[in-house]
């Protein structure tokens, strides 16, 4: 049992690097992973063999088809972002600008789905990036309105990182900025996850009325001026219940606090 097991990790190891990496040769999984040659032409033998790694004419190695399609099945049961990838295409239509959606995945928030600009300057948002709950705007709109219990424990546990120039390592100012979050119903950021880049996020809720993902619009800084910000916030709040009322989600049954902080539309 032990000896499958360590084969298990062994292949895991091996795969995740296609993280970062398109093609592989043998060679080069040997030398990233410092594993023994031997024990890497079995492994890729194996994964090969059941359909996780396929090799090209030039005998490299890449993700095979099997990962494509367990891909696409999680991606299809993620009901928040089937909803809200179209809501997120005319989002990014209307203002110009990348649209993010994020999820939590315990004390982080998940990048699951982007919608990329079509303007030369932008911001690169990679799916499966993940960021603190308390840095950049998506993140902290999830943290601002999860339950009070969840939310003071989380503060009262977490170490406040610098992660860019704006990062916010002060718990004062970190509690304010989610008290504000949470009576406009939406959060801005400023280098907070990278220097000069800028976003403006809302929280989406589910039927219960639960936070249930954070929706952001990303870019440069010089993009998301004083005389900028009224338009991408009616923009991204309004995008943002959109895609809650889709989900379930009715102003009367959610939860009181969120329905008296709704924005004025």
């Amino acid at each position: 049992m032990g000896e499958k097991n360590k084969t298990v990790v062994k292949s895991m190891e091996v795969l995740k690097l296609f993280h970062s990496h398109e093609q592989l040769s043998l060679q080069e999984i040997v030398d990233i992973s410092g594993m023994p040659k031997t024990s890497i032409h079995r492994l890729i033998g194996s994964l090969e063999e059941m359909g996780f790694l396929t090799k090209n004419e030039s005998g490299k190695y890449s993700l095979g088809l099997l990962f494509l399609q367990f891909g696409q099945l999680v991606a299809d049961r993620l009901d928040v972002r089937q909803v809200s990838l179209p809501i997120m295409r005319r989002l990014r239509d209307e203002l110009g600008e990348a649209v993010n959606l994020i999820v939590r995945e315990q004390n982080e928030g998940i990048y699951i789905e982007k919608v990329d600009t079509r303007q030369p300057v932008r911001v690169y948002t990679q799916i499966g990036r993940r960021a603190p709950l308390y840095a950049g705007a998506c993140p902290r709109v999830i943290l601002s309105f999860l339950p009070e219990e969840e939310r003071l424990e989380y503060l009262d546990q977490v170490e406040l990182k610098t992660i860019a120039s704006g990062t916010i390592i002060d718990q004062e100012i970190l509690h304010d900025e989610i008290d504000q979050c949470r009576k406009r119903h939406y959060t801005i950021s400023h280098s907070e996850l990278e220097d000069y880049t800028s976003a403006v996020a809302a929280p989406i809720f589910n039927h219960k009325g639960e936070i249930t993902a954070g929706l952001s619009v990303a870019g440069p800084e010089t993009r998301f001026q004083e005389e900028q910000l009224p338009r991408l916030i009616e923009k991204v709040t309004e995008a943002a219940q959109e895609i809650s009322q889709k989900l379930g989600w009715m102003r009367e049954t959610g939860k009181e606090e969120q329905n008296e902080s709704l924005p004025a539309r």
